[in-house]
């Protein structure tokens, strides 16, 4: 696993080396962690012309959260959907390319959707840790401190056809081998391979380990709605960004003007970093926590179960 998170498309044979067994065995193991639900996924950063992201708080009533989940899931502009808070609200993340798509799902679809209390839309306006929620587990450093995680790129990228079409199908298999990606895009080996090197340095990709997190002991998600103070909150993101249980967060819009996901082994663990992580930092005005009881969907992926 952690030299997935050093390097998401290693070779199973540099990975071999790297932890002293045979690359059959490393092949092996792999495809059992993959048949678990384990996966390399791509996904994309900020960039010129892309989608506006929209983070949406869905109060409904209790016996109507798992069907109006299941239809949020099925919609291709959500990247996630998760029932939190006692079974009472939905959180969702979508994409919206236009003023009339995004009228069209927070204007009518949704208000109109019976057993929906309110809808809360949140702008995201900047991502510190990534696009969407997959699972991150930290990455040890020698001196056994966490390894900082790459922010995402101060300028977004310029992508053409072809930059679409390669990060479309590593969306699918971030370690499809480079002859297919090449037969994908009509494009050669090495010309993908600079491409490949352009969008990773640019942040406009990020390549990930999506993996259940219960699989490694972290048993309770939560999401915090924070309220940070005006001028705080580059520097409360940032912090919240290198903190390993936090695999992503953004500031947004609206009364809570930051979101984070949170990851925990039990709730005693989830108490020492709300009274000393943080609920410490300057500029945290408030926090409203509420624990993920079931994510429906992930990414691109229904994972409902």
């Amino acid at each position: 696993m952690q030299e997935l998170l050093r390097d998401a498309r290693a070779p199973f044979s540099r990975i071999a080396e790297a932890i002293g067994v045979s690359e059959h065995t490393v092949a092996r193991r792999y495809q059992r962690l993959h048949t678990m639900g384990m996966r390399v996924v791509g996904t994309s950063g900020p960039q010129h012309g892309g989608p506006t992201r929209w983070m949406l708080r869905v109060h409904c009533a209790p016996d109507a959260a798992t069907k109006i989940a299941d239809a949020l899931a099925r919609r291709d502009d959500t990247s996630w959907v998760v029932i939190a808070s006692g079974g009472t609200e939905l959180h969702c993340a979508v994409d919206t390319h236009s003023t009339r798509e995004r009228d069209a799902l927070l204007l009518n679809k949704l208000p109109h959707t019976p057993r929906v209390a309110s809808v809360s839309a949140h702008l995201i306006l900047q991502t510190f840790v990534g696009t969407s929620d997959i699972w991150y587990a930290p990455l040890p450093r020698p001196d056994g401190q966490q390894a900082t995680r790459p922010k995402v790129a101060a300028e977004p990228a310029e992508l053409d056809a072809v930059d679409e079409q390669l990060m479309a199908h590593l969306a699918k298999d971030g370690r499809a081998p480079l002859t297919e990606l090449a037969r994908t895009t009509g494009r050669s080996p090495a010309g993908i391979t600079r491409r490949l090197d352009r969008l990773l340095t640019t942040g406009a990709l990020h390549l990930a380990v999506d993996y259940a997190p219960e699989y490694l002991g972290f048993n309770v998600l939560v999401r915090f709605w924070l309220r940070v103070a005006p001028g705080q909150l580059g520097t409360v993101g940032s912090a919240l960004a290198d903190h390993p249980q936090i695999p992503f967060v953004a500031a947004t819009t609206g009364a809570s003007n930051m979101v984070a996901t949170g990851m925990f082994h039990d709730t005693h663990e989830l108490y020492e970093y709300l009274d000393h992580r943080i609920g410490t930092l300057p500029g945290v005005q408030s926090i409203e926590t509420a624990p993920i009881l079931r994510e429906v969907k992930r990414l691109t992926y229904n994972a409902s179960r």
